[in-house]
């Protein structure tokens, strides 16, 4: 693939290029791993960047470092600080897309043209627009560590995000919302029973799948949010990845969310003795996001529903919040946002009845 510095030999092997270090004059020393197969010469270049195949130290002035220096301090200053699903994405930020193209210049030398360039090859590769932006994010990051460890610093650059041209989330109606909740209600099971606990509560997919029963107070109808469950790449097994439960998305999004008469009902008849037992099996077994996300699509399928997916279900439950009258700062709260505009922009939708409502308002004003 293009910028993995991966290629197969005229002798039939395949052979991997990775970034060993600089000499003292800023020159790039590459060092190499060999395999059978693309996949074996990849994996074994993983691993020595992974355990010691970082730049080593250049032996002239600071302002002679490459780049990819710079990408792996500033990697490795983030280890222990910031939470290991952030440090996760940056990783891949910075080794699937940064380092290959920009790794080799002298940081001095990324331009904002140079930027401009890299900003459009990835979005000329496919990426979305948003994907694009957050490895800006990351390179603007890393280009301000390096500036405080080079002498004469660098010149501020601005850089140019790419537009995002949002989609209208999908939002089950509220004949295919019927559906649903009869399909998952007929032979429930306790997978059934949380994917409608999160129709009516707006639970993210990682914090359903690491709900226990002790979250659940059926003598307080809430819910406490405390966790999350996410698949993250382990750097140290060859690119493989995963599970892990960590913290919530942000300090917001731990709450405790009060439960509808309906939901507190459906939770006391799906109560299980084990308190320590996961929501969705009943057990101390757990189901992943992904294995999660593909029951999901199995259940829509069998309803006859397109495009939905598990997110469906968060923007299906804030539109009906917004559309039963709730006041927007408690809807906030309860899906866990930074900030009402998050919830407003991203996750409510106003169905065409309510603006009818709305705009019939205008008749008590003369309009």
């Amino acid at each position: 693939m293009k910028g993995e510095n991966i290629f197969k030999r005229k002798d039939g092997r395949w052979e991997a290029r990775y970034v060993k270090g600089c000499d003292q004059n800023g020159r790039l020393i590459y060092g190499y791993c060999y395999g059978r197969s693309y996949k074996e010469a990849k994996e074994k270049a993983e691993k020595v960047r992974s355990f010691g195949g970082r730049p080593a130290p250049v032996y002239g002035v600071s302002n002679r470092r490459r780049f990819a220096y710079f990408c792996d301090e500033w990697l490795r200053s983030c280890e222990g600080r910031l939470k290991e699903s952030t440090c996760c994405r940056y990783h891949t930020a910075v080794e699937k897309h940064i380092r290959p193209r920009l790794g080799g210049f002298l940081p001095q030398d990324i331009s904002g043209e140079a930027i401009d360039a890299f900003s459009g090859d990835l979005l000329l590769e496919g990426l979305a627009p948003k994907t694009v932006k957050d490895i800006l994010i990351v390179l603007r990051l890393v280009l301000k560590f390096a500036a405080k460890q080079i002498p004469d610093g660098l010149p501020e650059l601005e850089i140019n995000y790419p537009k995002e041209h949002r989609k209208d989330a999908r939002v089950l109606t509220p004949d295919e919302q019927k559906k649903l909740i009869k399909y998952l209600a007929n032979d429930i099971d306790c997978c059934k029973f949380g994917v409608l606990l999160a129709m009516f509560t707006g639970l993210r997919i990682g914090e359903l799948c690491a709900l226990r029963w002790e979250n659940i107070s059926i003598h307080e109808r809430t819910i406490k949010v405390d966790a999350t469950m996410q698949r993250l790449k382990n750097s140290g097994e060859g690119g493989r990845t995963k599970v892990v439960t960590g913290s919530p998305k942000s300090d917001l999004s731990s709450r405790i969310i009060p439960l509808s008469e309906s939901a507190a009902k459906l939770c006391k008849y799906m109560s299980v003795r084990d308190q320590s037992a996961y929501i969705l099996t009943g057990n101390s077994t757990f189901i992943e996001p992904r294995t999660l996300q593909y029951r999901m699509k199995k259940y829509a399928k069998d309803c006859g529903l397109e495009g939905v997916h598990f997110h469906t279900l968060r923007h299906t439950f804030a539109t009906r919040c917004i559309e039963a009258g709730f006041e927007i700062k408690s809807l906030s709260e309860i899906l866990g946002h930074a900030a009402t505009s998050i919830t407003m922009e991203r996750y409510v939708h106003s169905s065409m009845k309510l603006k009818r409502e709305n705009m019939m308002k205008l008749t008590a004003v003369g309009l």
